[in-house]
Protein backbone atom coordinates (compact mmCIF):
# COMPACT_ATOMS: atom_id res chain seq x y z
CA UNK A 1 0.00 0.00 0.00
CA UNK A 2 1.25 3.63 -0.56
CA UNK A 3 1.24 6.29 1.98
CA UNK A 4 -1.82 7.45 1.98
CA UNK A 5 -3.99 3.80 1.54
CA UNK A 6 -1.78 2.78 4.93
CA UNK A 7 -2.93 5.64 6.73
CA UNK A 8 -6.52 5.46 5.90
CA UNK A 9 -6.49 1.88 7.10
CA UNK A 10 -4.34 3.21 10.23
CA UNK A 11 -6.91 5.72 10.82
CA UNK A 12 -9.82 3.59 9.89
CA UNK A 13 -8.59 1.09 13.06
CA UNK A 14 -7.87 4.08 15.47
CA UNK A 15 -11.58 4.93 14.78
CA UNK A 16 -13.51 1.62 15.51
CA UNK A 17 -11.34 1.36 18.66
CA UNK A 18 -12.43 5.23 19.27
CA UNK A 19 -16.36 4.11 19.27
CA UNK A 20 -15.49 0.93 20.22
CA UNK A 21 -14.22 1.67 23.83
CA UNK A 22 -15.60 5.69 23.76
CA UNK A 23 -12.51 6.92 24.16
CA UNK A 24 -13.09 10.24 23.07
CA UNK A 25 -16.13 12.36 24.33
CA UNK A 26 -17.04 16.02 23.81
CA UNK A 27 -15.02 18.93 25.55
CA UNK A 28 -12.05 16.05 26.22
CA UNK A 29 -8.80 17.56 26.80
CA UNK A 30 -6.02 14.77 25.81
CA UNK A 31 -2.55 15.06 26.89
CA UNK A 32 -0.84 12.75 23.57
CA UNK A 33 2.26 11.38 25.27
CA UNK A 34 4.90 12.06 22.40
CA UNK A 35 8.49 9.67 23.40
CA UNK A 36 9.49 10.72 19.86
CA UNK A 37 9.34 6.96 18.16
CA UNK A 38 6.85 6.06 15.41
CA UNK A 39 3.95 4.87 17.58
CA UNK A 40 3.13 8.21 19.17
CA UNK A 41 4.00 9.89 16.23
CA UNK A 42 1.45 7.74 14.65
CA UNK A 43 -0.70 8.45 16.96
CA UNK A 44 -1.03 11.75 16.83
CA UNK A 45 -1.47 12.13 13.22
CA UNK A 46 -4.17 9.94 13.71
CA UNK A 47 -5.71 11.66 16.42
CA UNK A 48 -5.22 15.10 14.54
CA UNK A 49 -7.12 13.72 11.81
CA UNK A 50 -10.08 12.43 13.58
CA UNK A 51 -10.30 15.78 15.52
CA UNK A 52 -10.65 17.65 12.15
CA UNK A 53 -13.28 15.71 11.20
CA UNK A 54 -14.71 14.74 14.85
CA UNK A 55 -18.47 15.84 15.23
CA UNK A 56 -17.59 16.42 18.78
CA UNK A 57 -14.93 19.14 20.35
CA UNK A 58 -11.92 18.04 21.95
CA UNK A 59 -8.37 19.26 22.40
CA UNK A 60 -5.23 17.96 22.04
CA UNK A 61 -1.91 18.50 24.27
CA UNK A 62 1.08 16.60 23.22
CA UNK A 63 3.60 16.44 25.77
CA UNK A 64 7.06 15.04 25.81
CA UNK A 65 8.86 13.65 29.28
CA UNK A 66 12.90 14.00 29.05
CA UNK A 67 13.72 11.25 31.14
CA UNK A 68 17.51 12.73 32.15
CA UNK A 69 19.17 10.26 30.07
CA UNK A 70 22.19 12.24 27.91
CA UNK A 71 21.62 12.92 23.98
CA UNK A 72 17.92 12.77 23.93
CA UNK A 73 16.97 14.99 21.25
CA UNK A 74 14.17 17.30 22.01
CA UNK A 75 15.00 19.77 19.82
CA UNK A 76 13.59 16.95 16.60
CA UNK A 77 10.76 16.79 18.95
CA UNK A 78 9.50 20.36 19.39
CA UNK A 79 10.65 21.15 15.78
CA UNK A 80 7.96 18.19 14.54
CA UNK A 81 5.58 19.43 16.88
CA UNK A 82 5.69 22.88 15.78
CA UNK A 83 5.55 21.64 11.73
CA UNK A 84 2.40 20.02 12.25
CA UNK A 85 0.82 23.47 14.52
CA UNK A 86 1.23 22.06 18.00
CA UNK A 87 2.71 23.98 20.76
CA UNK A 88 5.55 21.33 22.44
CA UNK A 89 5.34 20.77 26.28
CA UNK A 90 8.42 19.31 27.86
CA UNK A 91 8.74 17.88 31.29
CA UNK A 92 12.15 17.44 32.36
CA UNK A 93 12.51 14.67 35.39
CA UNK A 94 15.86 12.57 37.28
CA UNK A 95 14.68 9.49 35.94
CA UNK A 96 17.91 8.26 35.30
CA UNK A 97 19.15 9.57 38.69
CA UNK A 98 15.91 7.80 40.12
CA UNK A 99 16.38 4.43 38.28
CA UNK A 100 20.37 4.19 39.56
CA UNK A 101 19.38 5.06 43.22
CA UNK A 102 16.03 2.56 43.80
CA UNK A 103 16.10 0.18 40.85
CA UNK A 104 16.67 -3.49 42.58
CA UNK A 105 18.26 -6.21 41.34
CA UNK A 106 16.71 -8.39 38.64
CA UNK A 107 13.92 -6.01 38.30
CA UNK A 108 13.59 -4.43 34.60
CA UNK A 109 15.40 -1.04 33.63
CA UNK A 110 12.53 -0.70 31.26
CA UNK A 111 9.73 -1.27 33.38
CA UNK A 112 10.95 1.19 36.54
CA UNK A 113 11.61 3.66 33.69
CA UNK A 114 8.02 3.50 32.17
CA UNK A 115 6.52 3.69 35.52
CA UNK A 116 8.32 7.07 36.64
CA UNK A 117 7.45 8.37 32.91
CA UNK A 118 3.61 7.62 33.30
CA UNK A 119 3.96 9.53 36.59
CA UNK A 120 5.52 12.25 35.18
CA UNK A 121 2.79 12.68 32.61
CA UNK A 122 0.04 12.10 35.50
CA UNK A 123 1.24 15.34 37.01
CA UNK A 124 2.03 17.01 33.73
CA UNK A 125 -1.83 16.25 32.63
CA UNK A 126 -3.16 17.92 36.05
CA UNK A 127 -0.92 21.07 35.38
CA UNK A 128 -2.22 21.54 31.84
CA UNK A 129 -5.87 20.34 32.76
CA UNK A 130 -6.10 17.03 30.98
CA UNK A 131 -8.58 15.36 31.49
CA UNK A 132 -7.14 12.05 29.53
CA UNK A 133 -3.81 10.49 28.28
CA UNK A 134 -3.19 9.19 25.31
CA UNK A 135 -0.55 6.27 24.92
CA UNK A 136 0.61 4.56 21.54
CA UNK A 137 0.51 1.11 22.28
CA UNK A 138 -0.55 -1.16 19.61
CA UNK A 139 -1.69 -4.25 18.80
CA UNK A 140 1.25 -5.78 19.65
CA UNK A 141 2.05 -4.15 22.76
CA UNK A 142 -1.12 -6.08 24.21
CA UNK A 143 -0.99 -8.70 22.78
CA UNK A 144 3.09 -9.27 24.06
CA UNK A 145 1.92 -7.71 27.66
CA UNK A 146 -0.87 -10.80 27.88
CA UNK A 147 1.67 -13.59 26.96
CA UNK A 148 4.34 -11.80 29.03
CA UNK A 149 1.84 -11.57 32.42
CA UNK A 150 1.39 -15.06 31.83
CA UNK A 151 4.31 -16.54 31.39
CA UNK A 152 6.52 -14.50 33.83
CA UNK A 153 3.61 -13.11 36.47
CA UNK A 154 1.36 -16.21 36.47
CA UNK A 155 -1.43 -13.76 36.02
CA UNK A 156 -4.18 -13.11 32.72
CA UNK A 157 -3.99 -9.33 32.16
CA UNK A 158 -2.84 -7.31 29.29
CA UNK A 159 -3.53 -3.56 29.21
CA UNK A 160 -6.62 -2.29 28.89
CA UNK A 161 -7.68 0.26 25.65
CA UNK A 162 -9.29 2.71 28.31
CA UNK A 163 -9.08 2.70 32.31
CA UNK A 164 -8.48 4.87 35.08
CA UNK A 165 -5.26 6.44 35.91
CA UNK A 166 -3.20 5.19 39.05
CA UNK A 167 -3.63 8.57 40.50
CA UNK A 168 -7.59 8.23 40.30
CA UNK A 169 -7.82 11.41 38.44
CA UNK A 170 -6.97 10.98 34.41
CA UNK A 171 -8.40 8.95 32.29
CA UNK A 172 -5.60 6.99 30.09
CA UNK A 173 -6.66 5.80 26.79
CA UNK A 174 -5.00 3.74 23.89
CA UNK A 175 -6.15 3.93 20.65
CA UNK A 176 -3.76 2.24 18.68
CA UNK A 177 -5.01 -0.96 20.04
CA UNK A 178 -6.21 -2.69 16.87
CA UNK A 179 -4.03 -1.07 14.75
CA UNK A 180 -0.85 -3.72 13.70
CA UNK A 181 2.63 -2.55 14.64
CA UNK A 182 4.52 -3.28 10.97
CA UNK A 183 1.75 -0.99 9.82
CA UNK A 184 3.21 2.34 11.68
CA UNK A 185 6.25 1.15 10.59
CA UNK A 186 5.66 1.15 7.11
CA UNK A 187 3.87 4.61 7.16
CA UNK A 188 6.00 6.39 9.02
CA UNK A 189 8.73 5.16 7.05
CA UNK A 190 7.28 6.32 3.94
CA UNK A 191 6.02 9.65 5.37
CA UNK A 192 9.67 10.15 6.54
CA UNK A 193 8.65 10.91 10.26
CA UNK A 194 11.75 11.32 12.41
CA UNK A 195 12.47 8.48 14.76
CA UNK A 196 14.09 9.89 18.17
CA UNK A 197 15.26 7.22 20.43
CA UNK A 198 15.14 7.86 24.29
CA UNK A 199 18.72 7.47 24.76
CA UNK A 200 18.25 4.88 27.05
CA UNK A 201 22.13 3.28 28.64
CA UNK A 202 20.27 -0.03 28.73
CA UNK A 203 19.35 0.37 25.06
CA UNK A 204 21.38 -2.82 23.89
CA UNK A 205 19.98 -4.45 26.59
CA UNK A 206 16.23 -3.47 27.06
CA UNK A 207 13.46 -5.81 27.39
CA UNK A 208 14.81 -8.77 26.16
CA UNK A 209 11.77 -10.89 27.72
CA UNK A 210 9.65 -8.50 25.76
CA UNK A 211 11.35 -9.18 22.73
CA UNK A 212 11.51 -13.20 23.31
CA UNK A 213 7.88 -12.94 23.27
CA UNK A 214 7.63 -10.94 19.89
CA UNK A 215 10.00 -14.04 18.17
CA UNK A 216 7.69 -16.50 19.28
CA UNK A 217 4.49 -14.75 18.36
CA UNK A 218 6.25 -14.46 14.99
CA UNK A 219 7.68 -17.86 14.57
CA UNK A 220 3.65 -19.36 15.32
CA UNK A 221 2.16 -16.99 12.69
CA UNK A 222 4.05 -19.41 10.16
CA UNK A 223 1.93 -21.76 11.15
CA UNK A 224 -1.42 -19.67 12.86
CA UNK A 225 -1.64 -17.02 10.69
CA UNK A 226 -4.73 -15.35 12.60
CA UNK A 227 -2.64 -16.11 15.97
CA UNK A 228 -2.66 -11.64 16.60
CA UNK A 229 -6.35 -11.45 16.16
CA UNK A 230 -7.34 -14.69 18.24
CA UNK A 231 -5.09 -13.15 21.03
CA UNK A 232 -6.55 -10.14 21.02
CA UNK A 233 -9.84 -11.52 20.74
CA UNK A 234 -9.35 -13.70 23.70
CA UNK A 235 -8.98 -10.68 25.73
CA UNK A 236 -12.54 -9.33 25.16
CA UNK A 237 -13.99 -13.04 25.44
CA UNK A 238 -13.37 -13.77 28.78
CA UNK A 239 -14.74 -16.96 30.58
CA UNK A 240 -14.78 -16.63 34.21
CA UNK A 241 -16.17 -20.31 35.11
CA UNK A 242 -13.32 -21.91 33.37
CA UNK A 243 -10.71 -20.43 35.18
CA UNK A 244 -9.66 -20.91 38.90
CA UNK A 245 -9.68 -17.53 40.81
CA UNK A 246 -11.80 -18.13 43.73
CA UNK A 247 -12.67 -13.83 43.51
CA UNK A 248 -14.87 -14.99 39.93
CA UNK A 249 -16.38 -18.08 41.45
CA UNK A 250 -17.64 -20.01 44.21
CA UNK A 251 -16.77 -22.84 43.90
Amino acid sequence: MNEQKLFDKIKRLAGKAVGDFNLIEENDRILVAISGGKDSWTMLHVLKELCRRAPIHYELVPVTINPGFDGFDTATITHYLTEQGFTAHLETTNGEEVINAHLRPGSSYCAFCARLRRGALYTTAQKLGCNKVALGHHLDDHIETLLLNQFYSGTISAMSPKLLADNGEQTVIRPLVYVEEHLIDQWTALRNIPRVDCSCPMLVRRDQKRQRMKVLIEELQGEIPQIKNSLLNAMRNVQPRHLLDKNLKDF
